[in-house]
């Protein structure tokens, strides 16, 4: 059973707000509520603006452009100041980890995310996420991205299993879903928003809770 990272083992989004306030912390002084939740949401627009792409100083400087802050980060911190701060924004549910565990007492494991090197994982050795997987393919450093079948397929082999055997998890419908579909492995989608599927990406399968993975080894 491979799995995507981010969104789906981890709440990249609680991340993001995490390292919101950080911002908030370092560089602006005196704001009420109804401010801040203005600010977070425009933040959270310009980092799903740049999701996929590694280079993050334009999300800094649009939003510092946007909101003035007291005290501006130096142009070239600010990717420094993500790289190293954005990866410890990020938890592991015990749950999620229990799940990993039991599923791994039935199947090899993986998971195969695309990002930097770096930052992912950073990301999965402060969530303890490295003891638990089987491999872990990061897109930067193999070379190809989802939903590339041959990021897929890369797994695959590295893992010695078959298509046919292997079950994709993940909540992008286009990169995770129909990505590992082209490598004829059987994508499951995760969904805890309950999102309409709007797409003409058909999922094997579609959970709301990891927990609803355990039925296949059950």
């Amino acid at each position: 059973m491979l799995f995507d990272l981010d969104d789906t083992l981890i709440n990249r989004n609680q991340a993001v707000e995490n390292l919101f306030f950080i911002i908030l912390e370092k560089c602006y002084r005196d704001l009420n509520h109804v401010a801040q939740q203005h600010m977070l949401q425009k933040f959270k627009l310009y980092d799903h603006s740049s999701y996929g792409n590694g280079d993050k100083v334009k999300v800094l400087e649009l939003f510092f452009d946007e909101f003035p802050p007291n005290h501006r980060l130096p142009r070239n911190d600010l990717q420094d100041f993500w790289n190293n701060h954005f990866p410890k924004c990020f938890s592991i549910d015990k749950e999620t980890i229990h799940i990993v565990n039991t599923i791994k007492l039935h199947a090899k494991v993986g998971i195969i995310t695309n990002g930097s090197t770096q930052r992912q994982n950073a990301k999965i050795k402060n969530t303890s996420l490295n003891s638990c997987f089987d491999i872990i393919l990061i897109s930067d450093e193999v070379g190809f991205s989802k939903p590339d079948n041959r990021i897929f397929e890369l797994a695959l082999n590295k893992l010695h299993v078959q298509p046919e055997d292997t079950l994709f998890v993940g909540d992008d419908l286009e990169k995770d879903i129909a990505g590992c579909q082209n490598a004829n492995i059987k994508g499951v989608w995760f969904n805890p928003e309950m999102t309409k599927n709007d797409t003409e990406i058909k999922p094997f399968a579609e959970i709301n809770s990891l927990d609803g993975l355990l039925s296949y080894f059950t």
